[in-house]
Order: structure tokens, then sequence, then C-alpha cells
């Protein structure tokens, strides 16, 4: 099994923001799948609007509207 990556404390906190996005995404009713592959393809923008200090509830409502 390959060793983990050590990830820096700021992107480990991007990446349990997003998975915190993606949880409000498929409460919004999207599904699991739907809601990895919006965040995978909006990663940019997602990357923008958790240094702009939006919770995962107001990002995902961003991405709902």
């Amino acid at each position: 099994m390959a060793k983990k990556e050590e990830l820096d404390p700021e992107t480990l906190a991007l990446i349990n923001w997003c998975i915190e996005v993606e949880g409000f995404l498929v409460a919004g009713g999207a599904t699991v799948a739907e809601a990895q592959d919006h965040i995978e393809e909006q990663i940019e923008w997602f990357t923008d609007l958790f240094y702009d200090g939006l919770t995962p509830e107001e990002a995902a409502k961003e991405a709902l509207a």
C-alpha cells in the first residue's frame, strides 16, 4: 500500500470543507456522485469560496442557486 502524502493543514482544511459542502449538496437534492463530480469539476470556484470565508452550507447554496 502506498504511503499517504502528508497534507499541510490548509489543504486538509479545504478537503474537509469540501466534504461538508458535499453533504449540503446531497441534502439539497443531489446524489453523492453528482455532488462529488460537481465539486471536482468546479474545484477552483469552490477553493475561492473557501478562501472567501463562506461556510460549507453557504457554498452549497451558491452551487445550487
